[in-house]
């Protein structure tokens, strides 16, 4: 049975919490991309892979899904609250664009979101 976007989209925040790389990675085309404002354009088997190294805990908090008539785009908002494996913390609010194929895979994520904390924290890892 085919996810629906509502499907997705959950299934995406819950994985993303929970550092299931491989739920995530279920979840994209075999090409899907990531487009990031802190690590930059990759593929998304690259992207999480790569969050995960940097990652000790996440703590999501869910704030609203938004949805546009006749196409495969939804829009997800959350408060993400991030600690590395630095030790440091940071948090900041999301926006992930989730553009989906006609399969309901995800081919493209973009993610915004106010780096001025995170990024110092993530060039301390060295």
């Amino acid at each position: 049975m085919r996810m629906t976007k509502e499907d997705v989209a959950k299934s995406y925040l819950n994985f993303l919490e929970n550092d299931q790389v491989e739920e995530i990675m279920a979840l994209f085309a075999e090409d899907g991309i990531v487009v990031s404002p802190l690590y930059g354009t990759m593929p998304a088997k690259s992207f999480y892979k790569t969050l995960a190294a940097d990652t000790a805990n996440s703590v999501l908090n869910f704030d609203g899904v938004f949805y546009e008539d006749n196409t495969n785009r939804i829009s997800l908002l959350f408060d993400y609250d991030w600690e590395l494996k630095t030790g440091e913390k940071v948090s900041f609010k999301v926006v992930d664009i989730i553009e989906l194929n006609d399969d309901h895979k995800i081919n493209k994520l973009i993610i915004i979101y106010d780096t001025v904390h995170s990024r110092p924290a993530i060039q301390q890892k060295g």
